[in-house]
């Protein structure tokens, strides 16, 4: 039987220029379904696993259409619901070598947005679920998401499910008075698996550790002593050489052992949204198939693999992810 997995956040529509063009220069938009969440909810469905998402969407023909975009990969939509406000979208002019991609968002009071907790039976929702993610991008974007985030979370504590975290801050995000900050370790004190590396542990804490790897190690035992039910820490390192040229690498901290993936590098970056979806889709799909080691290093792989994919959404199957792992990355024809 199928792992059943839950997601909880955001359905968003990206528009971007066809190509690497400005919008100064397209008057055409490429749409595409996606959202920090659903990303992982549809990598982890392209896997075999069962899915369930947890959001709003708009009651309207877009939202109709984004409902069928995110059947399509078989995730079960019943705690989706409908609302008056419209779908949250942003617009991305996708760089290329020296010149940077930029995004607008326009999501603030969008249908996920006005969410609210009563909304959700979360012990129908999570009945039955080995693992539930989420990320801080979710409580950023209103009071409600929040709340109702926070009600999921202590609910899964009280039915010893695992709760995978990456915390994603967002300064651009938090404008309904609470501070992200505060808020990210409250909710990062419920979860037990922690995707995020230095700079969001130093920005949850308030602390100031290097990136290095003693660094990284230090960071990790003072996020376990300040959120002790934390048990397992891994991190994703991207190193951006040109916008067309990336490399990355996956390090972990678990029971005081340390452990890192070789470096994976894309020369040909076709879309770099939801590569960071892609390795904690990957991560998820690793621990529960996979040792921890080996679980890290499928996670790099899905993440190395999403650089070569146009939109939000890793489309690999777990065999395509494997293949990169064992370091057939050579590109040959599959007859």
């Amino acid at each position: 039987m199928a792992s059943k997995i839950l997601t909880f956040g955001e359905v968003i529509m990206r528009l971007s220029p066809p190509g690497n063009k400005t919008m100064k220069q397209s008057h055409e938009m490429e749409f595409f379904f996606g959202g920090t969440e659903l990303n992982v909810a549809s990598s982890l469905a392209t896997m075999g696993c069962d899915v369930t998402h947890i959001s709003n969407v708009s009651d309207d023909f877009v939202g109709e259409s984004a409902l069928s975009f995110i059947k399509s990969f078989g995730i079960d939509t019943t705690f989706i619901n409908k609302n008056e406000h419209p779908l949250g979208l942003y617009f991305l002019e996708v760089g290329a070598s020296v010149r940077a991609s930029r995004i607008a968002y326009n999501r603030l009071n969008g249908s996920f947005a006005n969410i609210k907790p009563e909304q959700i039976d979360w012990k129908k929702a999570l009945e039955g679920c080995e693992y539930f993610h989420w990320t801080g991008i979710s409580p950023g974007i209103s009071e409600g998401a929040y709340q109702t985030l926070k009600e999921g979370l202590l609910t899964a504590r009280e039915m010893g499910i695992e709760v995978t975290t990456d915390p994603a801050y967002r300064s651009n995000l938090w404008k309904y008075g609470k501070n992200g900050n505060e808020v990210l370790k409250e909710l990062v004190s419920y979860s037990t698996i922690f995707i995020g590396g230095v700079n969001e542990i130093n920005e949850i804490l308030g602390t100031h550790f290097s990136s290095d790897q003693q660094g990284f190690m230090e960071a990790c035992e003072e996020l376990k002593k300040q959120c002790p039910s934390i048990h397992k820490i891994f991190d994703k390192i991207r190193i951006g050489v040109t916008a067309s040229s990336q490399q990355t690498q996956g390090r972990a901290l678990i029971n005081g052992n340390y452990f890192e993936t070789k470096f994976l590098e894309i020369d040909n970056v076709v879309d770099r949204i939801g590569t960071g979806d892609a390795f904690a889709a990957g991560l998820i799909y690793g621990l529960l198939n996979f040792d921890d080691e080996k679980a890290l290093n499928f996670a790099n792989a899905a993440c190395a693999i999403k650089h070569t994919i146009l939109g939000d959404i890793n489309y690999c199957s777990a065999e395509d992810i494997l293949e990169v792992m064992a370091g057939n990355s050579g590109g040959r024809i599959k007859r």
